[in-house]
């Protein structure tokens, strides 16, 4: 079995990662899963979240935008919208992103178009600001 995997992370404008982990985590749509050398092959869509991935011994986090996650014979493909570094991310734009989303949502009935919109707006920003955080504490 292989002692690590080569995790790749594109967007629609570059290649953001391209490296050998020891494991990742990641926000799936049916919630958060972890994956390890060796992993069975599987692909699944990713929502708007968080993901970690492990490299001897350091953490590292991303905010990811929608996409995919493939996994086959220990490489990891992640194809996103968008992909953030801690380091990236404007703290005081996501905290401004979600006063303006949290501020529409008061204002909108759930079933309107608009809403959905602006809730992944607020997840956008709240997730932003975590994966910020995260980096902050280290």
């Amino acid at each position: 079995m292989a002692e690590k995997m080569n995790l790749e992370i594109v967007t629609p404008y570059s290649k953001v990662l391209d490296m050998e982990v020891d494991e990742v985590t990641a926000t799936g749509k049916l919630g958060e899963f972890g994956v390890l050398p060796g992993h069975a092959p599987f692909l699944t869509s990713l929502k708007i979240g968080e993901l970690a991935y492990k490299n001897n011994g350091i953490t590292e986090h991303m905010a990811l935008n929608w996409g995919y996650f493939e996994i086959k014979d220990d490489r990891i493909i992640v194809l996103v919208e968008t992909a953030e570094t801690p380091e990236a991310i404007d703290v005081e734009r996501a905290k401004a992103a979600q006063g303006r989303a949290e501020e529409a949502l008061k204002k909108l009935d759930p079933e309107d178009k608009q809403f959905k919109i602006y809730e992944a707006a607020l997840e956008r920003a709240l997730i932003r600001m975590q994966v910020a955080a995260k980096a902050a504490r280290k």
